[in-house]
């Protein structure tokens, strides 16, 4: 049985969008650990037959001696598990992993899930990384993107041959769980036209132009209700702080409804879903509000463009433009009821077409089944090889004996 370890910078992320990856290479008979860091969703690993690793990653620190450290600790592991294979997720996985994977000559695939802050603001820590995403990328047999110009971005810096590269729909969506309650399909009369936000409470998420469209669009419209649903991220260094979303609260512009494990039923009391984000790999948050049949007001940035058909399932606004959000968040709230769930019927389809969960599956079962073929054909290479010196000796040792009877 070949094994294949899952390796992401946090058990949240592998359970949520790794899951239905990961139980598809175990009805093909694969063994899947998952290495990552101990939280919460580690037990529901577990609870799903997948033994879980426990590793500690510092996903914002830059400190050298931290990831060199956290290069020793993936090498160990990796001799101890000893996998066929190392699928990479996430940033530092995808560096460190990488780097402990080379070491032991274990075949690895890397996953862009996205660029991440770091990405989005020239600085010294952007030419670093840039400088090791060159030598790690050059390790892992494949690449996977999750957008082309991430993709076009990566192959332009020379951190990855073309090549090497895979272009995914984002890790997919399980359109059968993310599916919209009937009653939010019918076409309805609806007191109040609802606008929700998701995403990690940093300003990188277009946090601040929400808040600007919204104060451009609440006197005009009194049927309209603004929310943002996400836990907040001190670390990150554009983080919205808990005192700045208290004032908004105060000042009535938006509701703040936390943070939940049923994101669903969210989602599904939602008429409008936004995320005017300046970057992702592929937002998984706009996949389930479409497949929920909602539509979407986005930003024109990869990662977000290609899950809307603009004026068709939702609508593109200008990166960092508050006017821009707040004009096309208003052409939703001018929509007659009818309109509105028909651009949500029409989202479903383009995710159920375009970036089904079974799509993304088969792209990567696919890539592994050859690497695993390649590697067997190598090994029997060399295994022909060993045989033929053997024979050649054999022979020789024949022909020795004889001579000297």
């Amino acid at each position: 049985m070949k094994k294949i370890a899952f390796v992401v910078n946090t058990s949240w992320h592998t359970y949520n969008f790794r899951l239905g990856l990961i139980k598809s290479f175990q009805r093909q008979g694969y063994e899947v650990i998952a290495i990552s860091p101990k939280d919460d969703f580690s037990q529901k690993l577990i609870d799903h037959d997948i033994k879980h690793y426990d590793i500690k990653i510092n996903n914002i620190g830059t400190n050298p001696f931290e990831d060199a450290l956290l290069t020793y600790n993936y090498y160990k592991l990796y001799k101890e598990i000893k996998p066929d294979l190392v699928m990479h997720f996430t940033a530092k996985p995808n560096i460190y992993g990488s780097f402990a994977a080379k070491m032991l000559g274990i075949p690895a695939i890397s996953s862009i899930t996205g660029l991440g802050t770091i990405f989005l603001h020239d600085s010294f820590a952007l030419r670093v990384a840039k400088v090791i995403y060159r030598l790690a990328l050059k390790i892992p047999q494949k690449v996977f993107f999750e957008n082309p110009n991430d993709r076009d971005l990566f192959v332009k810096e020379g951190f990855a041959p073309r090549e090497k590269t895979v272009l995914a729909p984002g890790c997919g969506i399980n359109t059968e769980h993310f599916k919209p309650a009937l009653k939010r399909v019918e076409a309805q009369e609806n007191k109040e036209v609802k606008f929700l936000l998701i995403a990690r409470l940093i300003k990188d998420k277009g946090l601040v132009e929400y808040i600007e469209a919204i104060r451009m669009l609440k006197e005009k419209y009194q049927n309209a209700k603004f929310s943002i649903l996400g836990s907040f991220y001190p670390e990150n260094p554009t983080a919205i702080s808990e005192e700045t979303m208290a004032a908004w609260q105060k000042e009535g512009v938006v509701e703040y409804l936390g943070v939940t494990e049923d994101v669903k039923s969210v989602i599904d009391d939602q008429d409008c879903i936004v995320l005017p984000s300046y970057r992702e790999g592929l937002s998984r948050v706009l996949l389930e509000a479409a497949s929920m049949a909602k539509p979407i007001v986005t930003t024109n940035v990869p990662g977000c463009k290609e899950v809307v058909e603009d004026g068709v399932t939702g609508f593109l606004c200008k990166e960092r433009d508050a006017a821009s959000l707040a004009a096309k968040m208003e052409q939703v709230l001018m929509l007659k009821d009818e309109a509105r769930v028909a651009m949500g019927v029409k989202a479903r389809e383009k995710i159920i077409r375009e970036f089904d969960e079974k799509l993304v599956v088969s792209l990567y079962s696919r890539v592994v089944g050859q690497l695993f073929r390649k590697k067997s054909a190598r090994d029997l290479g060399l295994l022909d090889t060993a045989k033929s010196y053997l024979h050649a000796y054999r022979g020789w040792l024949t022909g020795a004996s004889v001579s000297r009877g």
